[in-house]
């Protein structure tokens, strides 16, 4: 639930993030037990500790964060940062995998009263919460899985800030690690912007070791572009096992998100800065297409995708009006970096026509082709282009789940496509690519990730056509941790760059895509991890690429 926040006392300024993201703060992060199953008391007090400001995932912040029954096991988070706010998040649980989805906590049955929880926060000007900004209390409770979505307003733009979580009072009270968030430049600043994004984090295949080199890079903002989690089961062969089997109702992906939070990696990433995520399929099933499931006889896929979006709510720093209703959920939106940047995040699973060619990997058919169908839907398609139209960014970029490049996947005379991916819909790419060519988009960057990979490519008006011109870059992230440990290279990955020219990088190790942009240029560092079956793996940048103001297309440095 949301609450707004009142003013609060200043205080002495603390020590630096970097001190912070790396342990270097010591006391307790949360303490013992939780004062009553019922309904808290509420207000924050000034009487909160200083001595609990360790950020969630650092090095001394886990075992205290986590120790046993503590109510804050699954972190916090911050997202969908404006110049004068945010959303603070965190989620309660004593038990992450516990079958009933709910952590451990009250189940609230036969009364939503009796599982009542008021959860205080602050927000801070400085680490060690010596001067605290806002106060105040939302309550949640078994309907919502016991998380808190905290909308904050009224903050200056531009700076950064530290929050936290209570339960309780006291000698009873439980205070949560803290997270380290901000507000976006005001409207007409072009202050540079250090941008992380991510996709396709499959908790069995490979340890989170790319979120915590994410968060060492101390990045502004996060994008996660979809498959934060995966619905399937583990099995023997798996790096690490999960909680229950492959999920189907709301007691299951609850019960994944929590053991995906738990994890101190994770829990580091989302500590490190406010995120803006769009899901993709994997946080419902593989390949769903609007209301068409995978497997079209599968029974009340409707009853699951609801399911799935709640859990989904619960589970991300989104605002509440963003709560689903059944199978609806709002999630593109627009957010802006000042006068230098707007993200368009797009949702390419809700609104889609069904993938053509029998959703066939490596195929092509005369569908694919056709004018008539829609990625995105009519009503998003048009909010994109009327977003293109009005833009004064000196950046466009637009978050999405699928590649949008055409790669034809299959060497020499024919031809083979990834449907499931823009080349499915091929008029409805060609629309959006002629929106911001129509609107004079300065510089559009399409931002993607869905297929386990590192690539980046020339955005061409028709991939078709050798003579068509470069209007945009597209940059596309590998997975977390899907798929496991990679390669450098793929057995085919020579012969398919030779039939896609516009292709300027590929790499199948996993990682992140970490971005500098400027109002000159915008910098993209390809950041790899050799291994993500053991422990300790560092990352490494395998290929860096700069896009010049007005000069779509590729340099690499």
């Amino acid at each position: 639930m949301s609450s707004s926040g009142t003013p609060a006392s200043a205080g002495p300024a603390g020590p630096s993030r970097r001190a912070v993201l790396r342990g270097g703060l010591t006391g307790a992060a949360a303490l013992a037990g939780l004062a009553s199953a019922g309904t808290l008391a509420g207000c924050a007090s000034a009487g909160w500790s200083r001595s609990s400001a360790l950020v969630a995932g650092s090095p001394q912040g886990p075992a205290a964060a986590r120790s046993a029954g503590s109510v804050f096991t699954l972190g916090v988070a911050s997202g969908d940062p404006t110049p004068d706010g945010m959303v603070l998040w965190t989620r309660l649980a004593r038990d992450p995998a516990h079958e009933d989805g709910l952590g451990g906590m009250p189940t609230g049955a036969g009364s939503s009263s009796l599982s009542a929880v008021d959860v205080d926060w602050e927000l801070a000007a400085d680490p060690r919460f010596g001067k605290v900004l806002k106060r105040g209390t939302a309550r949640t409770g078994a309907d919502l899985g016991y998380s808190v979505h905290v909308e904050t307003r009224g903050l200056p733009a531009g700076r950064e800030y530290w929050y936290r979580f209570r339960v309780g009072r006291g000698s009873g009270a439980e205070l949560s690690p803290a997270g380290r968030t901000r507000t976006t430049p005001a409207a007409t600043a072009l202050t540079p912007l250090n941008l992380c994004f991510v996709s396709c984090a499959r908790y069995e295949q490979g340890l989170f070791t790319a979120y915590r080199r994410l968060a060492e890079d101390q990045p502004d903002l996060v994008l996660h572009l979809g498959d934060y989690s995966y619905e399937y089961a583990s099995d023997s062969t798996s790096v690490r096992q999960l909680a229950g089997g492959v999920e189907r109702t709301l007691a299951d992906y609850r019960r994944r998100y929590a053991q995906y939070h738990a994890d101190p990696d994770l829990a580091a990433a989302h500590a490190a800065a406010p995120w803006i995520a769009v899901f993709d399929d994997h946080e419902v099933e593989n390949n769903w297409a609007d209301m068409i499931p995978e497997n079209p006889g599968e029974p009340d896929f409707a009853g699951r995708r609801a399911a799935a979006f709640q859990a989904y709510y619960e589970n991300v720093p989104l605002r509440p009006s963003a709560r689903p209703s059944g199978v609806n959920m709002r999630l593109y939106r627009r957010l802006g970096w000042g006068a230098l940047a707007t993200f368009h995040m797009l949702d390419t699973r809700q609104f889609r026509d069904d993938q053509p060619c029998g959703d066939g990997y490596d195929s092509d058919c005369v569908a694919r082709v056709d004018p008539a169908r829609s990625l995105m839907g009519a009503t998003q398609e048009a909010w994109l282009a009327d977003g293109f139209a009005r833009s004064t960014a000196r950046w466009d970029l637009i978050g999405q789940q699928v590649m949008f490049s055409q790669v034809d996947l299959t060497p020499g005379a024919g031809r083979g496509f990834n449907p499931d991916a823009w080349d499915g819909y091929v008029g409805c790419r060609d629309r959006v690519v002629d929106g911001w060519v129509a609107a004079g988009v300065r510089n559009p960057v399409v931002l993607s990730g869905d297929v386990h990979r590192h690539w980046a490519a020339d955005v061409k008006t028709r991939f078709d056509d050798p003579a068509a011109p470069v209007v945009g870059t597209e940059l596309v992230a590998t997975s977390i941790s899907a798929g496991g440990d990679g390669s450098e290279q793929l057995p085919t990955t020579a012969a398919v760059l030779a039939e896609n020219p516009h292709v300027k990088f590929f790499n199948n190790r996993r990682g992140y895509v970490r971005t500098t942009v400027t109002p000159d240029t915008l910098t993209a560092d390809f950041r790899v991890v050799p291994y993500v079956s053991r422990p300790g793996a560092p990352a490494e940048t395998r290929a860096s690429f700069v896009i010049e103001d007005r000069a779509a297309g590729l340099t690499q440095l």
